[in-house]
């Protein structure tokens, strides 16, 4: 039962932060929180409590800021944890539970009985706290589909709001994905958040395969950032549930390179060339057909207009470039250049193409056509 409007939970201050070698600065933290609320994520899970002082003190400063987007904070299933997140400004907490049969045994040492009957403690403590409550089960894609319906009966009647669907492995698919959120949205109430990690790359698949059946809540983050091959990336799931799905989010995304910028940067975790909708190749074009293409026509080869997503096309000369495009990215620098000049212009680019593993830039470009024009100069 796909929803008309996915709720994004933007975890790059909590989960984000997990990946390994990241730690952000506060001013890091308070500038990434405002630009995640000023592009208009509605709910921000900005960090563990339990972590210690200095934590605690940063999850306060983001609360000062007077965010629309309401604060998450993240917790194990014991008191002092959960007694961490008092006081913190925060509106939510997720209380992370051991789903899965491996994470029962070999985790906590128990069994399923065991978590059935202790969860409603802790749900209680948090809500007395003021907190609204999410059951966070940890590792849900190999837990059992009808233990994890008896996980939401149980958070349910003890009065949490959600539950997040962990695929903390990332090894699910998307028709798996599906059949699982699917089966859970039959038996519960709650609101269901999907959190996808992109082991086998396919995070913003199977994201979008739980909303398409019923998740009314994602997590995401900015670039992708997070543990090993990190979580789904927030850019990717707004574009991918619009274009593809039709489901709002009330995100806009002409702000986003911005913020792009700013998590790499915090992060140390430079966002890839071919990364999609904010990687510098993601609107590059080389090859003579596409170039060709986006003068007659721009819908000719883009899925939809770069400026949705602060972005515009690029194009580059290299190997696979045609006369016409020499012609062009020279008028684009304010230099004509007709027929005759464009074809030993090619030859020079693909030579420097292949020595350099690189598109020339505008001043090689204006010295190949000067040494063209005045081949005797010094």
């Amino acid at each position: 039962m796909q929803q008309a409007f996915v709720t994004i939970n933007d975890t790059t201050l909590r989960d984000g932060e997990q990946s390994a070698g990241v730690a952000f600065t506060l001013t890091e933290k308070l500038a990434i929180a405002r630009q995640l609320d000023a592009i208009g994520v509605p709910e921000l899970e900005v960090g563990i409590p339990a972590m210690g002082a200095e934590e605690r003190d940063s999850i306060r400063a983001v609360s000062t800021l007077r965010l629309n987007a309401r604060l998450m904070l993240w917790s194990r299933m014991h008191e002092a944890d959960i007694a961490a997140c008092a006081n913190l400004g925060a509106h939510l907490v997720d209380i992370s539970v051991p789903a899965s049969e491996q994470h029962l045994a070999y985790k906590f040492r128990q069994n399923r009985a065991w978590l059935l009957a202790v969860l409603p403690r802790y749900i209680d403590q948090a809500r007395t706290l003021g907190l609204e409550v999410s059951i966070g089960c940890e590792d849900a894609s190999r837990a059992e589909p009808d233990f994890l319906c008896q996980i939401a009966a149980i958070a349910e009647r003890a009065g949490a709001r959600r539950l997040r669907f962990a695929d903390t492995l990332g090894i699910l698919e998307p028709f798996g994905t599906y059949e699982r959120v699917a089966h859970l949205r039959r038996h519960t109430g709650l609101e269901i958040e999907m959190h996808a990690h992109d082991d086998m790359g396919l995070a913003t698949a199977n994201t979008l395969a739980a909303c398409k059946a019923g998740a009314t809540h994602v997590n995401t983050t900015v670039n992708g950032l997070g543990e090993r091959a990190g979580n789904a990336p927030l850019e990717e799931v707004v574009l991918g549930l619009d274009k593809l799905h039709g489901i709002r989010t009330g995100i806009d995304l002409r702000r986003f390179p911005a913020l792009s910028h700013t998590v790499a940067s915090a992060s140390g975790r430079s966002v890839p060339w071919q990364k999609s909708v904010v990687g510098p190749g993601a609107f590059t074009h080389e090859a003579g057909i596409h170039v060709d293409g986006l003068i007659k026509h721009p819908d000719n080869y883009q899925g939809f207009d770069p400026r949705e997503v602060g972005q515009e096309h690029r194009i580059v000369l290299g190997k696979h470039s045609g006369t016409r495009a020499v012609s062009l990215v020279y008028a684009r620098l304010g230099l004509a250049v007709g027929d005759a000049e464009a074809e030993p212009l090619l030859a020079q680019v693909r030579r420097f193409v292949a020595e350099h593993k690189h598109p020339p830039e505008a001043d090689d470009l204006r010295t190949f056509l000067d040494d063209l024009r005045n081949p005797h100069h010094v």
